[in-house]
């Protein structure tokens, strides 16, 4: 899994060289609103469908109960305004280190909430003895284990959606923001305004894409350690994740050994870096839609592997 994770990071750069005209920018929006739209009705049928739904809607209305959901919300918000007034100085690519910072926010913020929301949907309920009284419904623990993960999602992108289409909006005003503020207005209009914004509404797929993973990691160490060491292992995985691509492709003489463990980690753990748009951003490119595929299943697979081991894990739990 990790050497096609490998290999899929290696082509993205490629495709990320060559420019792309601006129309063809639609290709991938569209993909992304048609994949939307079959997973929203897919999520629709299991949620009021499955027995495991019962238990995503109840995980999505406490994600929405908690202060934190709001807070992080409103400071999305206002890191996502306050980085389209604040000058970066970086001589005419204040767009693009918009989009960056954007994106990171962006990422960050539902990283928290997901993180989070599994520690006290799962490990507070099996501390507290409320999973034991909900298990003893018609309920088994694999239905509860996806219905906290489906819940767990679907409060990541109530959370991410109107931070979303706030950002894209700052994003188109920031081109023209830009131009007045160095007396170019002429050089610019809403076509390239609007390439420039929906330029990013693949890095977001890509940034839920990644928070899917990790939420998943996160779902399965819940189940077993209390939040603080969950927060603390995400945080290491998501770091040790974005490092191990270069880590694996960096061989210096005489450390044979440190290469073989970078290869040894880059095997079990995701490779995250898969999800980082900063190639596309810097070169001004688009991401192709067969890259957000190949994205989609890499991270359809490996959630699907985490929340197995969260089956193996949470199965003989004692929660007496």
């Amino acid at each position: 899994m990790q050497l096609s994770a490998l290999s899929l990071a290696g082509s993205w750069q490629v495709l990320a060289e060559a420019e792309t005209p601006v129309p063809l920018v639609w290709a991938p929006v569209v993909s992304i609103l048609a994949g939307t739209a079959v997973l929203l009705c897919g999520l629709l049928v299991f949620l009021y469908s499955s027995r495991a739904g019962i238990i995503a809607r109840a995980t999505l209305k406490e994600a929405l109960r908690q202060p934190v959901f709001s807070l992080l919300l409103a400071l999305g918000l206002v890191l996502l305004v306050a980085n389209t007034f604040v000058p970066f100085f970086s001589f005419g690519d204040d767009v693009k280190m918009l989009k960056d910072c954007g994106l990171a926010a962006i990422l960050l913020l539902g990283l928290v909430l997901a993180v989070w929301t599994s520690s006290t949907s799962i490990a507070d309920e099996i501390e507290g003895k409320t999973a034991m009284t909900l298990l003893s419904k018609p309920i088994n623990r694999r239905q509860f284990i996806v219905g906290k993960y489906i819940g767990i999602l679907s409060a990541v992108g109530l959370l991410l959606l109107p931070l979303a289409v706030v950002f894209v909006g700052l994003v188109d005003y920031k081109v023209f923001y830009d131009a007045r503020e160095s007396s170019r207005e002429l050089e610019v209009n809403h076509t390239i305004a609007l390439a420039e914004a929906v330029q990013v509404a693949p890095g977001i797929v890509l940034s839920f894409l990644e928070i899917a993973i990790l939420s998943a990691i996160s779902v399965a160490i819940s189940t077993r350690l209390p939040m603080v060491v969950n927060i603390a292992t995400c945080l290491t995985i998501w770091v040790v994740g974005h490092l191990t691509p270069a880590m694996v492709h960096t061989s210096v003489e005489g450390l044979e050994l440190l290469l073989f463990m970078a290869r040894i980690i880059a095997t079990v753990l995701p490779a995250l870096d898969v999800f980082n748009i900063g190639a596309s951003i810097a070169t001004g490119s688009i991401v192709p839609p067969v890259y957000l595929l190949w994205s989609t299943v890499y991270a359809a697979v490996y959630s699907t592997v985490a929340i197995l081991l969260a089956f193996i894990l949470f199965e003989d739990r004692d929660l007496a």
